[in-house]
């Protein structure tokens, strides 16, 4: 039984050794020395190549070295037998929440003003409201969007959730649906994007949605790329609907050298970090999964591919 190993992104040599101390009895093949695909039973993947999982004929158990699992349901030749886990780690959900709450502080303190005042030698006081007086929503109220809405909301915010089913989250105002969405919307004064992509949720950072945002608003998008339609938000930046934007995900990665993005005044970019996978800790959580699928036992996290998470 052997495990591959294949991301496009994270180097192997970090994570070889931490998959090897806790699973020592087991060989780790790293893509491309692949062997024979026959005998491969589990991929730990990151955007693996069209066709590659398909090309493991005996393979039971993928695993993602994300929370999200696009990168693998979008393979057209994905094989449907092999069950598909999602990467939950304490460590990978409090990043993104440091993500999150240091962008909306950002924007509630005026950041982007103030670096504006500085570039022209400018001294002035801009009024402050205070965090209880600025709403914010958070689109994907599961793990990381409930941990990042407990740490919002200990700042002083009044956080708000949406998702996909009517859940009940204690100390949360939380929505669902079309019309819990545009309620949502309505109400949020700096709205956090940190859905799953689906075929529900692609595009659903759209003019009309901003339309509907209280004027002046600010967006951040720590999901995915294709939730937002690029082509939407300069104009709603430039016409004052919104006031700004902090995007760590975009349609094409790395962002080209020319996108508009990039020299926009209100627009904040990071490179796809708001949420960086530690091996130290998630080989941990990768390994017992592994552990609890041969044992019978339930594996928790598991994907549905027809939701899409």
């Amino acid at each position: 039984m052997a495990i591959l190993f294949r991301s496009s992104i994270d180097s192997a040599a970090r994570w070889r050794g931490e998959l090897a101390r806790r699973m020592p009895e087991r060989e780790l093949r790293i893509w491309p020395e692949i062997g024979d695909p026959a005998a491969i039973d589990y991929a730990i993947v990151w955007r693996p190549d069209p066709g590659l999982l398909a090309s493991l004929p005996n393979l039971k158990l993928i695993l993602s070295l994300g929370a999200g699992v696009d990168h693998i349901l979008s393979d057209p030749l994905l094989p449907r037998h092999a069950s598909i886990v999602r990467l939950v780690d304490p460590d990978l959900t409090a990043t993104m929440s440091e993500y999150v709450v240091l962008q909306v502080l950002r924007f509630h303190r005026q950041d982007l003003a103030y670096r504006a005042q500085q570039q022209r030698a400018e001294w002035r006081e801009l009024d402050q409201m205070s965090a209880a007086q600025r709403r914010v929503g958070v689109l994907g109220f599961g793990t990381l969007g409930q941990d990042a809405g407990r740490k919002l909301a200990a700042l002083g915010f009044e956080v708000a959730g949406w998702r996909r089913g009517a859940q009940d989250v204690p100390g949360f105002v939380t929505y669902s649906g079309a019309d819990g969405l545009d309620a949502l919307v309505r109400r949020s004064d700096i709205l956090v994007c940190l859905l799953p992509l689906t075929a529900q949720t692609e595009g659903i950072l759209n003019a009309a949605l901003f339309a509907r945002l209280p004027r002046g608003a600010a967006l951040v998008n720590a999901g995915r790329g294709a939730h937002l339609v690029e082509g939407d938000l300069i104009p709603a930046l430039d016409s004052g609907q919104l006031s700004a934007a902090a995007l760590d995900v975009f349609r094409e990665e790395p962002l080209p050298p020319a996108h508009p993005f990039w020299t926009h005044p209100r627009i904040l970019v990071t490179p796809h970090v708001a949420s960086q996978t530690n091996p130290a800790t998630a080989a941990d959580i990768i390994c017992d999964n592994i552990r609890r699928f041969e044992a019978g036992e339930a594996v928790p996290n598991r994907v549905d591919p027809a939701v899409g998470y």
